[in-house]
Order: structure tokens, then C-alpha cells, then sequence
């Protein structure tokens, strides 16, 4: 049987796959927005921020301090003896655990180096530091070398950083970051490295310290002074008033 297509018959024929293909694109849609994982366009790969990019992290590190102790002397000298006060009052101040004191063994200043660990205590206890915070310990070192003494001890210490990584070009590329303009991975972390080197307390960027007591002997002479109508300014008592005279020359 020969079957005769119709005008009315193709136009039905081609809506029906009309419609057929709206559906299959609807349901397309629908599962590619279901898909959470799919990356959104112009979303920063890392944070733009220098200061998230680059954050100073507060942690723990070794204070140290090295002495070079002749082979025939066993004694320190008058410069290291100094230096080992100030790591001593330094200790009191930023320690957070003891003092550990290392002496090489198998050098060529094995003795010298073990005949100035009493001197070295002395120092430090004479500086604040109990006897129980500090421990000696050795390392094995080659023989042809002159080893140091090494003492050390932690403190809480503000890092950021390693600076001068490149992982992307900053030329013309076709990043998404070139195109919109965006700082490269390195900017601000020199400052941030700088920042972390120079602050005084690293608790500091956690939180601010509290407020030392105020001097009760200055701000009681200062309300009283105002409460008489007197100044309160403090004045040098060398100072003399201006006698309306530009110089003494000639006198």
C-alpha cells in the first residue's frame, strides 16, 4: 500500500520534532544545574587579597645563639660572655620553654667546647634563668671541623611567605587574570614578610594588649592643679622665662 504524505501531515511531523527537541534541551538544563561542581566563570582561582593571598601566621621557632670556643682555650671571651647575658635577659622576656645548650663531640674543640658549658650556666642563671630550664645535650660533628656551641631557646615569632613564587606568567597570556587586571600571585608578600620581621610582639596582631595602670602620683597633681586653676602642663624646672632679649652677645 502506497502511503501519500499531506502538507498538513509534514508540519506535524516537523513540530512533533520540534517539540521533541525542546524537551531534550529542557532536561539538558536541568541536569547541568544540578551539577554544583561545575566552576562559575570569573570566580578568582585565589584570593585577590594580598593579606589572604599572603596571611601572617603566628608560630614557635628556636632563638640560637652560636659560640666558636678555640681548641685550646676553654674559656669564653670578654664579647661572649656579653652575648650570652643578653640572650640570658632576653630569655626572661620571649622564651616560652628552656634554654638547651648543644656541645659538639668529635670535633677538635671537643674539650674546650665541654669546659665552658659551666661558665655558660653561671651567665645564665645570674641573668634569671633556673637551673632546671636548662639542658645539655651533644651532636656529633666531623673532626676537621670547628664546631660551634649552640644555645638555644623557642619563641613565639610572626612569619609570612616564601615570597618570590611565580606560578603564573604576568605577561600577556590568556589567563583570566591578565585580562581583568588583577595583581600578581607575588604582590604584597614582601611587605607582609616585612610586617611579620618588624613588630616588637607578635601577639600583637591577635589582639590588642591591655591598658597599664595609670600613675596615680602624676594624675593626682594634675587634677589638682586644675581644680585650683593652675596649669597642668609640666614644665622643665631649668626653664627661665623670656626675658624680651634676642641675644647675649656683648656681655
Amino acid at each position: 500500500m502506497h502511503q501519500v504524505r499531506t502538507p498538513i501531515a509534514d508540519r506535524a511531523h516537523g513540530a512533533r520534532l520540534t517539540l521533541r527537541a525542546a524537551l531534550a534541551a529542557g532536561f539538558a538544563l536541568l541536569v547541568c544545574g544540578c551539577n554544583t561542581d561545575q566552576k562559575i566563570t570569573g570566580a578568582p582561582d585565589v584570593p585577590y587579597d594580598y593579606r589572604l593571598r599572603h596571611p601572617i601566621s603566628v608560630t614557635e621557632k628556636d632563638h640560637t645563639l652560636q659560640l666558636f670556643i678555640g681548641a685550646n682555650r676553654g674559656v669564653l671571651t670578654g664579647a661572649q660572655r656579653g652575648e650570652v647575658l643578653a640572650f640570658g635577659q632576653t630569655w626572661k622576656d620571649q622564651a616560652t620553654g628552656g634554654v638547651i645548650i648543644d656541645v659538639p663531640v668529635g670535633s677538635s674543640n671537643e674539650r674546650s667546647s665541654a669546659d665552658t658549658v659551666r661558665e655558660i650556666e653561671s651567665i645564665l642563671a645570674a641573668t634569671g634563668v633556673p637551673p632546671h630550664s636548662i639542658a645539655v645535650r651533644s651532636y656529633r660533628v666531623s673532626a676537621r671541623v670547628l664546631a660551634t656551641v649552640r644555645i638555644t631557646y623557642p619563641l613565639i615569632a610572626a612569619q609570612a611567605g616564601p615570597c618570590g613564587l611565580w606560578p603564573k606568567d604576568i605577561g600577556p597570556s590568556l589567563n583570566r587574570d591578565y585580562f581583568e587586571n588583577q595583581p600578581n600571585w607575588n604582590f604584597g608578600c614582601a611587605t607582609q614578610r616585612n610586617l611579620a620581621a618588624m613588630v616588637a610582639d607578635p601577639s600583637d596582631l591577635v589582639q590588642p594588649r591591655a591598658e597599664s595602670p595609670s600613675y596615680t602620683m602624676r594624675r593626682t597633681t594634675v587634677i589638682e592643679k586644675y581644680r585650683l586653676g593652675q596649669p597642668t602642663s609640666t614644665t622643665s624646672q631649668n626653664s627661665t622665662p623670656p626675658v624680651g632679649k634676642i641675644t647675649d652677645m656683648g656681655q
